[in-house]
């Protein structure tokens, strides 16, 4: 039953919500594309295993080739890891890395060349997801993998496809926001 005497509602902040055809909000899509960009730095303040553990819970959900799961994460936690880590970065990367609260070594199997692909797509769905936690994402491929590999997997068992710092960014962190290409630039129908 309505009271004919209360003026209507105003929704049309509701309706600017809906309007589109993205299912989540406005603040999400912030979040995880418009307003997130790769940090150059970060803060002191730790990233918990925790946290770690509930973006893995919620990226191992993504799609995936053929239902494979290829990606393997090594968390890069203790000084001596670190220390292990460093040499086979570029210097620039070596830089970022040592103030890097965390550094997650993103790798497959190294004798499966199919793990390849599976493994970028599950690497963006990582990214996606330490976004969603409120992290910052520094992924670097300024490394040498022959060496971080032999380093890091002497058994041959995994090789390393993207190395990504980790951590709450500074409010200095951010270069400017670069151009993005339009649709039309991009997308053709066919």
């Amino acid at each position: 039953m309505t009271d004919i005497g209360t003026p209507p509602a105003d929704l049309s902040a509701f309706e600017d919500d809906l309007a589109g055809s993205l299912l989540i909000d406005p603040e999400v899509q912030d979040l995880l594309f418009r307003q997130a960009r790769t940090p150059q730095h970060f803060t002191d303040n730790p990233v918990s295993d925790a946290t770690m553990r509930d973006i893995f819970d919620l990226i191992k959900w993504g799609p995936t080739s053929r239902n494979g799961q290829p990606l393997r994460i090594v968390l890069v936690r203790s000084p001596e890891a670190r220390e292990r880590l460093l040499p086979y970065l570029t210097p620039g990367n070596q830089v970022k890395a040592r103030t890097a609260p965390l550094v997650a070594l993103l790798t497959v199997e190294a004798d499966n060349e199919e793990s390849v692909s599976g493994g970028w797509l599950q690497a963006g769905y990582f990214l996606v997801g330490v976004r969603a936690a409120g992290l910052a994402a520094l992924p670097m491929g300024g490394f040498d993998q022959a060496g971080l590999d032999s380093e890091f997997f002497p058994d041959g068992t995994n090789r390393t496809l993207l190395v990504m710092n980790l951590g709450y960014a500074t409010d200095a962190a951010y270069r400017p926001r670069q151009p993005r290409l339009g649709y039309d630039e991009v997308v053709s129908t066919v």
